[in-house]
C-alpha cells in the first residue's frame, strides 16, 4: 500500500504521480472500495470495472499534467477540482488530446487517508 494522501489538495497530484509511473495498482489505492469512476462523460463504472478504466488511459503511454484548483472540505468528505491533460502522440502514432476539468468526491479516514469515491474527471461537461 501506498503512503495515505493527508491532503485533499494533494489528491489529484498523488493520482498524476501514480498515473505517470504507470502504477495501476498504485492508482487502484487512491481508491475507496466501491468507488466509482467516469471514465467518460455519463459513462460511470464500480467494482471490477474500474481497472481496465483505468488501464485503457494508461495504455495511451503519455504523461498526465495535473493542477489542483479547489479542495473543499467538510468533515471527513471533500470536494476537489483539478484541470489536467493528456496529450501527444499514442501508440498507434495518433494524436491524442484529453483535458478536463474534475469534479471528484473523497473520503478521508486515519488509516488510508484521501480516497476517490467519485473519480469523475470530465466533472464539468
Amino acid at each position: 500500500m501506498s503512503i495515505p494522501v493527508t491532503d485533499l489538495g494533494a489528491l489529484p497530484l498523488a493520482f498524476a504521480e501514480r498515473f505517470n509511473a504507470q502504477d495501476l495498482e498504485g492508482l487502484l489505492d487512491l481508491n475507496e472500495p466501491g468507488a466509482v469512476f467516469v471514465p467518460a462523460p455519463g459513462q460511470p463504472v464500480e467494482g471490477d470495472a474500474v481497472r481496465p478504466a483505468l488501464e485503457q488511459f494508461l495504455a495511451l503511454r503519455l504523461p498526465i499534467s495535473m493542477r489542483t484548483k479547489h479542495a473543499f472540505v467538510t468533515g471527513g468528505t471533500g470536494l476537489v477540482m483539478a484541470e489536467w491533460a493528456i496529450a501527444g502522440a499514442g501508440p498507434d502514432g495518433s494524436e491524442v488530446s484529453l483535458w478536463g476539468i474534475t469534479a471528484d468526491v473523497a473520503r478521508y479516514d486515519e488509516q488510508h487517508g484521501w480516497r476517490y469515491v467519485i473519480d469523475n474527471p470530465f466533472g464539468t461537461v
